[in-house]
Parts: C-alpha cells; sequence; structure tokens
C-alpha cells in the first residue's frame, strides 16, 4: 500500500478546474537549483538533508532550469483572464516533491518569493511519486529524475527530462519548441532509419505520405497547448510553437505537415534542419523549453543556453 501524499494547497492563488485546466507537474530539482542539496542528501542521507532545509527555510533557492516556463506558463494565464475573466482552459502548476512536508516548507517559501502561481505543493514520500500523476489529470511532467520520467510516461504521462544548468530567462511570449520524430510523432520512421538506413527512410516515407504518423509522446500536451494558442490571433498570441527537426524538408517534410494537419494541431514555425546541428537556430529562437529524444540535440541546446527537456 503506498503511502499517502500530502498536498499543501496553495492559498494565495486562484485555484483552477483540473478537469478543463492544462496541468503541469514539476518536481522540485526542475524548478528550483537544488543540486548542492541534491548532493547533500545523496552523501549524508535523508535527515542532514531535512535538517538543511529546514536551518535555510527562509533563504530563497535560485531559480532551475524549468522556471522560466512556468513563469511564462503564468503570463500565458494573465493574458486569457483578461480577454476572459471566466475562462479555465488555463495553466495550472503543481509541484510533486519527494521532501517530507517540514523540508517542503522552503521549497513554499521560495514560490512564494518569486510569485510564482503554484496551486498545489505535493510532498510524496513514497518512492514512485508517478502514481499520483493521473489523480491530479497531469498533461505534462518535468522531473530531473529519469526513473520519475520513464515511470510517467509508461503511465501515459507525456514527460520530460530536465538537466540542470545556467538559463537565460527569455522574455515573453511562451515559446516552446519541439523536435518531431519520438516526440510530436512516434518513432515509426526513426526504427526504418536505423533498419535500412536514410535511403530506405526517405522510401518509407514516400510511400506512407498519405499515411498521418502515429502520436508521439508529447502529442497529447502539444495538441492542449495548441488549443489554449488558438483563443488568440496569430499577431496577439502569448504563445510560440515550434517544430525543429532532423527531417529533411524535401524528402521527409511533405508527411509530418500533413500529421500536423490532420491533428489539427498549428505550429507557428516549422524548421527541416537535414540532420544540421539544432543549437544556432534555437539560439535564435529562444524557446523557454526545448523537447527532443536526442542527447546530442539537448547538448547543443544547452551549449547555446537553452532550456531543454529530453524525452528518452
Amino acid at each position: 500500500m503506498a503511502e499517502p501524499e500530502s498536498t499543501v494547497i496553495n492559498t494565495n492563488v486562484k485555484q483552477k478546474d483540473p478537469s478543463e485546466a492544462l496541468v503541469i507537474a514539476v518536481t522540485t530539482r526542475a524548478i528550483f537549483n537544488l543540486e548542492e542539496e541534491h548532493k547533500l542528501y545523496l552523501e549524508k542521507g535523508k535527515e542532514e538533508y531535512t535538517r538543511h532545509q529546514q536551518a535555510n527555510q527562509d533563504k530563497p533557492l535560485p531559480p532551475g532550469t524549468a522556471f522560466a516556463f512556468i513563469q511564462a506558463a503564468q503570463y500565458v494565464n494573465e493574458k486569457i483572464l483578461e480577454s476572459n475573466p471566466e475562462e479555465k482552459d488555463l495553466f495550472d502548476i503543481l509541484v510533486l516533491s519527494n521532501n517530507s512536508p517540514e523540508s517542503g516548507i522552503r521549497i513554499i517559501n521560495s514560490a512564494k518569493h518569486y510569485g510564482l502561481e503554484i496551486s498545489k505543493f505535493c510532498f510524496v514520500s513514497d518512492e514512485d511519486s508517478t502514481q499520483y500523476l493521473k489523480s491530479h489529470r497531469v498533461k505534462l511532467f518535468l522531473s530531473a529524475d529519469r526513473i520519475d520520467v520513464c515511470n510517467a510516461l509508461r503511465r501515459g504521462v507525456s514527460a520530460a527530462l530536465v538537466f540542470q544548468q545556467e538559463v537565460q530567462a527569455p522574455s515573453t511570449p511562451l515559446r516552446v519548441v519541439f523536435d518531431g520524430d519520438a516526440v510530436l510523432f512516434s518513432n515509426e520512421t526513426d526504427q526504418v532509419f536505423q533498419e535500412q538506413g536514410l535511403e530506405g527512410a526517405v522510401q518509407y516515407e514516400r510511400a506512407m505520405e498519405a499515411v498521418p504518423m502515429g502520436e508521439g509522446p508529447l502529442k497529447a500536451f502539444a495538441m492542449h497547448l495548441g488549443k489554449i494558442r488558438k483563443k488568440f490571433s496569430q499577431e496577439k498570441s502569448p504563445i510560440r510553437t515550434y517544430m525543429v527537426t532532423a527531417r529533411s524538408g524535401r524528402d521527409m517534410g511533405v508527411r509530418a505537415i500533413k500529421t500536423l494537419r490532420e491533428w489539427g494541431l498549428a505550429i507557428d514555425e516549422a524548421f527541416f534542419m537535414d540532420g544540421a546541428p539544432k543549437g544556432p537556430i534555437l539560439a535564435q529562437i529562444q524557446p523557454h523549453i526545448f523537447f527532443d529524444d536526442g542527447l546530442h540535440n539537448i547538448q547543443g541546446a544547452q551549449d547555446v543556453g537553452v532550456p531543454s527537456a529530453w524525452v528518452p
């Protein structure tokens, strides 16, 4: 029997309706930089870690990789409510933590310090905290723990692994970049490429051009993001979405575009890189978050200071 979670409702913010909102769960190490504390936890154990967090409970934690993304989501909420105060289709952010409630006070205080609109803080003592994602109707889960991310994906929740890095906080609007294969789309073409090389993959894509691709692990999140995006005109939208894919536009772009059209997913800009490095274009876009399944692409994004999340 799993230990129950301890949920702290943040009374400072207006609670959202999770049946309508786009619920995003972030772990404490994804939203704040807790690398020193995590090291202490691994080296000295839980009690020493808890003692440290209690002693420093009034000292705000520095921002982590997903911090700017959460701030930008908050900005989108403000813009939505400006145009319709009754709107319920909003971003709803909750923090999921393996901290005990005692050591979690610092997390809550840090969120308040930065004015983050976080609805709930869930302190879970169970090893696998991802079992609570479905009950909270989470559509995207960001964690700094690979096992957490794999467990969430197995449970059918869009999830990605955040690497701690120094991030320049980009300005608004919220900018999200998706890779194509194995992120938005299924990895079917990747598998053909592994088995038959580029020529085989190109032939496969041409043969399958009229057939939409399968769903990738982040499709559900992208679709809900697209739904919020449609509330605004192109010029006034507080959200911009991009696809930056290694595919070549000439040989493999048509099926990707047709699939997005079939899904009704409007992407603002699409870049078909034909295998070229993604770092330079990401540096130009300056997204709040970039999702990719290739670790070399994540590394390239980190090298140019772009907050990145790996979809294993």
